[in-house]
């Protein structure tokens, strides 16, 4: 048996993904399992034990280069997949479908972008309040694939572990030493809480918790440092410090993730651990943390869910009207039931 998961981006989406990919190891153990993905979340998934190939495709520019889209083309479909299963549902997925010439090309009716044109086998349009992680699942069970337990296999390796505890006592955190992950950043402006209020809860939490405040982010994200400059020494700085992987590791050793929606809270969620969500102009119900250990923070508004990079009424209202005593109520009760548990 060859099957070949289309699932390109985005780390989120990825993730959401896990569970249906544990579910066909599961079913075909001795099956050849291969996943095409684009750049960015493709860390997450080399080496992964579940995996037998990945094939990494260009987010933009793919159709330019036409040798790297070529030799991939010409990879999977000389395989000849038994099963090619699309999870994006995009025309950019759909293309892949028929590039791949699998013999059962498995997806929904009535996608996004025309891309079910492309299969020969589709599920019925699915419910766009659906869970992603459920609506994936879907797709397996249409395969006969029992789903009754629900995994997400973070592949996290003994080097992947020592380097994070070494980069973390590094850092003054020794092993044993309670600390929660701060990752304020996201793509879209929109999912942004301001930087003032995300210092105002990490200089709470450092005060009021016998814990220590860990945050991350790209490289290249220049809020974190104004957040850093009203917090002091209070947090502990790894932006741009972690592989994605890495990434997962440092939350699996954390006792609490606060974030905004985004791929880290999907990696947290994944790797067990509680999150605190803030949600303004996308819906949690769809694409919030998977499971009943978090907390979704949110204001029931008119214009929210929009699902738009960019607000229209330009102030982000969804997002402002979330205060540092909202986040810092659920970060208390996460933190208190944890440190209870352990103690």
């Amino acid at each position: 048996m060859k099957i070949l998961i289309i699932k390109l981006s985005s780390i989120g989406d990825v993730v959401h993904t896990l569970p249906a990919l544990y579910a066909l190891r599961s079913a075909y153990q001795s099956a050849k399992i291969d996943w095409l993905v684009e750049e960015e979340p493709s860390n997450r998934l080399f080496s992964h034990p579940l995996v037998n190939e990945v094939y990494v495709n260009k987010k933009k520019g793919w159709l330019k280069d036409f040798k790297n889209t070529y030799n991939i083309a010409k990879k999977i479909r000389a395989l000849n997949y038994d099963m090619v299963l699309d999870f994006q549902d995009l025309f950019k997925s759909g293309l892949w479908v028929f590039l791949s010439k699998g013999k059962r090309r498995i997806g929904f009716d009535k996608s996004r972008e025309l891309s079910h044109l492309f299969l020969n086998e589709r599920l019925p349009a699915y419910n766009p309040d659906m869970h992603a992680v459920d609506r994936y699942l879907d797709i397996v069970k249409h395969l006969g694939v029992q789903c009754s337990e629900i995994k997400f296999p973070i592949s996290i390796t003994e080097s992947e572990k020592k380097k994070v505890s070494a980069l973390l006592k590094a850092n003054g955190v020794l092993d044993g030493t309670p600390f929660v992950v701060v990752n304020p950043m996201a793509r879209w402006e929109t999912k942004l809480w301001e930087e003032r209020k995300f210092a105002g809860l990490c200089n709470e939490i450092a005060n009021k918790f016998s814990c220590k405040v860990v945050m991350t982010g790209a490289s290249s994200e220049k809020e974190n440092n104004q957040i850093l400059s009203l917090t002091g020494s209070k947090v502990i700085d790894l932006t741009g410090k972690t592989t994605l992987k890495e990434l997962a590791c440092l939350m699996s050793f954390s006792h609490l993730v606060i974030t905004v929606d985004s791929g880290p809270m999907h990696i947290a969620a994944a790797a067990g651990v509680p999150v605190v969500a803030i949600f303004g102009p996308t819906a949690p119900w769809r694409t919030g943390p998977y499971g009943e250990m978090h907390t979704v923070i949110r204001k029931e508004l008119p214009c929210s869910p929009c699902f738009s990079m960019v607000c229209k009424s330009k102030d982000k209202m969804c997002m402002k009207e979330i205060e540092v005593g909202d986040v810092l109520k659920a970060v208390e009760d996460r933190l208190n039931y944890k440190l209870k548990i352990e103690n």
